[in-house]
C-alpha cells in the first residue's frame, strides 16, 4: 500500500457489540445462549480495514499496551501495535471475541462458518462491506477462509498462518483424546485433573519435536516413577490452565475438526505461511491449499515452536503480516 495520512488512531480500542438476530442458528440447528458478539476495534476510523484473529484462547484484546485498565498483554503483542506490522497507525483493525461466550452453559456444535457469520454481523454493524485483509493464525485462520468462502465479494486478501482447509485426521485423534480427557474428568468430579491432562496432551502438538529434544533432553529420574524433565513441563502447564471453562474448550476444539472449506469458492488473494515443524496442520496440507487457490502465495515458515510459532516467532510472522499487507 501507498504511504497515506489518516485520522488520529485508537490505540486503546473500542468495543463493538453486534445483536445476534433471533432467529439466527448455527449450522447445527443450535442457538446460542448470548444475545450478542463482541470486538474490539482499533486505529484511525478512515483507514484500511483488517480483521484479526487467532488461536481458540485469543480474545478481543489484540495490544494493550496503551491501555491501563488492561494487566494482562494482547494476544499479538509486537505484531499488531503502533509501527509494527499489523500498524495501528494505518489499519483499522477489529480483533474477534469467539462464540461461545465465557462461561458456557453447554457444549456448542459450532462451526468456523458459523464464526464468520457472526464476524459478519459486527462488520455490518460497523457499516463494513468489504474489508482490507482478514488476518488470521490457527483456528482464526480457518475463520478467515470460512468467511472468504461465504463472502467472497467481502474480502479483497487473506493472510493464513498454520491454517489449511480442513482439519487433518491425526489433529483430531490428538483433539479427540482431550475432549475425552475433559469429559473423563467431569463425569469422574475432577474436572481439574482432566483439564490438566487434556492440557498437557495439547502441549505435546503444539510444539516440535525438535524442540523438546533441545530442551529436555536430559538423564532419567533415579527410579520408575520419578518425574522426567519434559513431564515436570508438561504438568506445569496443565495445572496453570485448569480454571478454562470445560464446556467452551469442548466446543472449540470440536469446531476446529469440524472445518471444511472449498478454496475453488475463494476469489481473494491468499497469503500461506506453513511450519515444516507443525504437528497439527501439516505442510502438505497447506502446499495441497495453496495448489486448489486461485491466486496464492506460499511461504515457508521455518521454526523451531511447531504449531505456536505464530506466537512465538514475532519477527517472523511480522515479516509474513507485513508482506500480505503490503503486496
Amino acid at each position: 500500500m501507498n504511504a497515506l495520512t489518516f485520522s488520529a488512531p485508537d490505540l486503546i480500542g473500542t468495543d463493538i457489540i453486534a445483536p445476534i438476530p433471533a432467529d439466527f442458528r448455527l449450522q447445527s440447528g443450535m442457538k446460542l445462549e448470548q444475545e450478542d458478539v463482541v470486538a474490539r476495534l482499533y486505529g484511525p476510523k478512515d483507514a484500511p480495514m483488517v480483521v484479526a484473529a487467532g488461536g481458540i484462547s485469543a480474545g478481543r484484546v489484540l495490544f494493550a499496551k496503551e491501555d491501563t485498565t488492561d494487566t494482562a498483554p494482547g494476544w499479538w503483542e509486537g505484531v499488531a501495535g503502533p509501527g509494527e506490522a499489523l500498524d495501528l497507525n494505518r489499519f483499522r483493525v477489529l480483533s474477534i471475541e469467539f462464540a461461545p461466550r465465557l462461561p458456557a452453559s453447554q457444549v456448542y456444535t459450532i462451526t468456523t462458518h458459523d464464526q464468520a457469520r457472526l464476524v459478519k454481523l459486527l462488520l455490518d454493524q460497523i457499516g463494513v462491506e468489504k474489508i482490507y485483509s482478514f488476518i488470521g493464525a490457527s483456528y482464526g485462520a480457518m475463520i478467515g477462509l470460512a468467511f472468504a468462502e461465504l463472502y467472497p465479494d467481502a474480502v479483497e486478501r487473506l493472510c493464513v498462518i498454520s491454517a489449511a482447509h480442513r482439519a487433518h485426521p491425526m489433529a483430531t485423534a490428538f483433539r479427540g483424546l482431550q475432549r475425552r480427557l475433559l469429559q473423563f474428568g467431569k463425569e469422574t468430579g475432577r474436572p481439574q485433573d482432566g483439564i490438566s491432562l487434556a492440557r498437557q496432551l495439547a502441549m505435546t502438538t503444539y510444539r516440535s519435536d525438535a524442540e523438546f529434544s533441545e530442551r529436555f533432553d536430559g538423564p532419567p529420574p533415579e527410579a520408575a516413577g520419578g518425574n522426567y524433565v519434559v513431564c515436570g513441563y508438561l504438568r506445569a502447564r496443565g495445572d496453570a490452565y485448569t480454571a478454562t471453562d470445560v464446556n467452551r474448550w469442548i466446543s472449540m476444539s470440536d469446531s476446529l475438526d469440524r472445518h471444511r472449506v472449498d478454496p475453488s469458492k475463494i476469489k481473494a488473494r491468499v497469503f500461506l505461511a506453513a511450519v515444516p515443524t507443525d504437528r497439527l496442520v501439516p505442510y502438505e496440507d497447506m502446499k495441497a491449499l495453496h495448489e486448489a487457490l486461485s491466486d496464492s502465495v506460499f511461504n515457508d515458515f521455518p521454526s523451531l515452536y511447531g504449531h505456536d510459532a505464530f506466537l512465538k516467532e514475532i519477527k517472523l510472522v511480522s515479516d509474513i503480516v507485513r508482506t500480505s499487507l503490503e503486496k
